[in-house]
């Protein structure tokens, strides 16, 4: 890759400390992309040209006096339009917060900025992170960089668009059922959930304050696992943020137990998510970690608990909105909000009661027998965008839930998760995979991540990444 193209975040960032390429130069590089991508990716809800130009002169010119601001200085990123950034507007994806313009930056825009990033702008996302499709009725969708006949997954739509189409090497989303981790795997990209509680959500749109978490997409493990250190650490604005090591990733594998999860929930797979899950065990089977199947029994109660918590948190932050402005949601938006408002409160309260019994009962059944566990991230490759409309009926329904169904318990239950495409399934698209782990080892799910990105590289019978639709 050349210096005016690098392929991860550290090489961006030694070419500018090195002075083979500037700030200036890879900033203005990615604005043209991002201009050339909107009318096929619609990435984007706001470009913000000469801001981010501002930025990018400003490092190369603390970089001529000396002064290296962090270890992405002067890489050009950007981000879901959910996070404040002094005197910017965040509209969330919304028509009611379009013209929202911040009075204080959130955390992690300030943490990036610290390590010497800007960002080139805001990022599409369904309309308050809320729809697992990615769609947006006043933004339209973002499209997917594979195919744009297929949907890039939400919320974090415009993130997944963003990196898996080659515009930034890594953008920030949020993920409270899958947010994350579904655009990851529809678009092609690398995404961690931490555990809840690892990163600060001072300053960033709330959806369900007992699930959300901000993590990265990136295009690859090392990028992702880079982000999310920046990121990560206690917070005084943020009272839930915990201060936790976050760990280094290992390069051996040797001693590590890996599940390989069975259960009820394998039925629904499609045959080419299902083969590749069982190839990986044959290749990870072949190295020094042991490789075991774990049962994980029934996955549809917990997802219900947690869609219970998401819907009726999220119907109190919009509770005002609804009853001031309902016209000015979106459709898909509004019907959930009322959905989330007619759960009884007995029912939240005994879903949030017994969500410490479930996860100790998790950790003990599942990893007292190993130490990351791996399944699909969705039972099937990303769904057209005609097998998701508004038309498709019940069609719509099965394909929406079944999105959902493998990524919404492990935001109940709070736990890290690493997703990335091991294969090439279906007309080209992505097969992606979960790794998680108990809380706070973030480091295990990533270090496997990263052994089998960089096997698959080299694998004979598991075909590379897709291929990505850069500008």
């Amino acid at each position: 890759m050349s210096a005016d193209n690098p392929a991860t975040l550290a090489e961006a960032a030694a070419a500018i400390r090195n002075r083979t390429v500037s700030s200036l130069e890879l900033t203005q590089a990615a604005l043209e992309r991002a201009e050339a991508s909107q009318p096929h990716l619609n990435a984007f809800l706001a470009i913000d040209h000469e801001h981010a130009l501002d930025c990018a002169r400003e490092a190369d010119r603390a970089l001529a006096e000396g002064r290296v601001l962090g270890s992405l200085h002067g890489v050009p990123l950007a981000h879901k339009d959910m996070f404040d950034v002094e005197g910017r507007i965040t509209g969330c994806g919304s028509r009611i917060r379009a013209g929202h313009v911040a009075t204080a930056t959130s955390t992690v825009m300030a943490r990036l900025k610290a390590a010497g990033s800007l960002s080139i702008g805001r990022l599409n996302m369904s309309e308050f992170a809320m729809g697992p499709t990615g769609h947006n009725h006043h933004h339209g969708r973002a499209m997917n960089p594979i195919d744009p006949a297929r949907i890039t997954g939400g919320s974090s739509s415009g993130s997944g668009a963003a990196v898996g189409g080659g515009v930034v090497l890594a953008a920030l989303g949020s993920d409270t059922g899958g947010s994350i981790r579904l655009p990851a795997a529809c678009c092609g990209t690398v995404g961690i959930k931490p555990t809840q509680g690892r990163v600060s959500r001072h300053g960033a749109m709330p959806l369900s304050f007992s699930q959300d978490c901000i993590g990265p997409l990136a295009a690859s493990v090392e990028d992702a696992w880079l982000m999310l250190s920046l990121i990560s650490g206690p917070d005084g604005s943020d009272p839930t943020c915990v201060p936790a090591p976050l760990g280094s990733l290992s390069g051996s594998l040797s001693g590590m137990r890996i599940g390989v999860a069975t259960g009820a929930f394998t039925e629904s797979l499609s045959e080419e998510v299902g083969q590749a899950v069982q190839q990986l065990a044959g290749l990870l089977d072949g190295t020094a970690a042991e490789v075991r199947d774990v049962g994980l029994g029934a996955l549809e109660s917990v997802t219900e608990l947690a869609n219970a918590v998401a819907m009726t948190e999220a119907a109190a932050v919009h509770f005002d909105g609804m009853r001031e402005r309902p016209q000015d949601y979106g459709p898909q938006v509004r019907m959930r909000i009322s959905q989330g408002l007619a759960i009884p409160g007995p029912v939240y309260v005994r879903a949030l009661q017994i969500r410490s019994v479930m996860l100790a009962r998790f950790l003990d059944e599942v990893f007292s027998a190993c130490d990351v566990l791996m399944l699909p991230a969705m039972p099937f490759v990303a769904p057209l965008d005609r097998d998701v409309d508004v038309g498709a009926g019940q069609r719509m329904n099965e394909v929406v839930s079944g999105m959902t169904s493998l990524t919404r318990p492990f935001s109940y239950l709070g736990l890290p998760v690493v997703t990335l495409p091991v294969a090439v399934g279906r007309e080209g698209m992505p097969v992606a995979i979960q790794l998680v782990a108990r809380p706070w080892r973030e480091d295990l799910a990533a270090s496997v991540a990263r052994h089998l990105e960089r096997v698959l590289a080299l694998s004979s019978f598991l075909p590379s990444k897709p291929s990505r639709t850069a500008a």
